[in-house]
């Protein structure tokens, strides 16, 4: 499934001004980058999420993927919160939400 350029764009809002900090965690803790110090949901499709990581001062590309391929837009707020939940537990911190 490909989701339509718009809804990609409204997720990336939301996850972007709502859930700024929890970007960053899922970036320190799923994609490699743990000495993030900002992080941008930049796009996605079925089978991930895309960011842009900052690391000191430079902008790198991170691709968290999904447990699963997902074929609804609705599953993509249970994957956000599951990848936001895992990334707290291997950086050994309590999720807030």
């Amino acid at each position: 499934m490909t989701f339509p350029q718009e809804v990609v764009e409204q997720i990336a809002r939301h996850m972007n001004g709502d859930h700024a900090d929890d970007n960053v965690l899922i970036v320190r803790g799923l994609g490699g980058v743990p000495s993030a110090s900002a992080a941008r949901m930049s796009g996605m499709d079925a089978e991930g999420m895309d960011f842009d990581a900052t690391v000191n001062g430079i902008v790198v590309p991170v691709r968290i993927p999904f447990s699963q391929r997902l074929t609804e837009r609705r599953q993509v707020r249970g994957e956000a919160v599951r990848m936001y939940q895992q990334a707290c537990l291997e950086l050994g911190i309590q999720p807030q939400h």
